[in-house]
């Protein structure tokens, strides 16, 4: 099977158009991206159906290598109904975008904004040593470490317990504390996010 040169240049160019207009913020320059990118596709999927040959009929007289593959037509066909769905959905939503804020450009949310800025701290993933969080802890009584108590040890020094997490130092407490529901480390937001 040869490679027909003209139809790879013409579906490299529709790829890289359709990737550079499905970069762009306005809604309209993505759905011609996706129109390009979907023909692009049909085209790739032409070029590897090979040749064409005989209609898939049968018949006692004909080679079978001389047939044409069927699955790469039944595929465009169902690639360009795809196409046609999404182009269906995406003009909706750029004439929704258009009645609401009567501009065909995608702008920052606010929402979207303050979940970048809100930092990642994680006390159980980001401390050097990695620290117990069980509800249930198990505590070792004995000097031969053989015995388990279900129980927690409450003595003098635990309150003094700290987990080293990056540049901060953590209570032990507080750190298993921030890994249950309602925790109390964040500060709510007025919108219910962290400060």
């Amino acid at each position: 099977m040869s490679v027909n040169l003209t139809l790879l240049t013409v579906m490299g160019a529709l790829y890289a158009c359709g990737i550079y207009l499905i970069m762009e913020r306005s809604l309209t320059r993505v759905l011609l991206g996706l129109m390009l990118l979907a023909n692009a596709t049909n085209l790739l999927i032409l070029a590897t159906g090979g040749y064409a040959g005989l209609a898939p009929m049968f018949s006692k007289d004909t080679d079978p290598r001389d047939y044409n593959d069927p699955l790469p037509q039944a595929l465009i066909l169902t690639s360009i109904v795809i196409s046609f769905a999404v182009t269906a959905f995406m003009l909706g939503i750029i004439y929704r975008t258009w009645v609401l804020a009567r501009r065909d450009e995608i702008q920052d949310d606010v929402e979207d904004i303050r979940v970048a800025e809100t930092p990642s701290f994680d006390a159980e993933d980001d401390s050097e040593i990695p620290v117990e969080t069980s509800e249930f802890p198990l505590t070792m009584i004995g000097s031969d470490g053989r015995g388990i108590s279900d129980s927690g040890v409450s003595g003098p020094g635990d309150g003094g317990a700290t987990v080293k997490a990056g540049a901060r130092t953590i209570k032990a407490k507080d750190a298993a504390a921030e890994e249950q529901p309602g925790s109390q480390n964040v500060t709510p937001g007025p919108e219910g996010g962290v400060k």
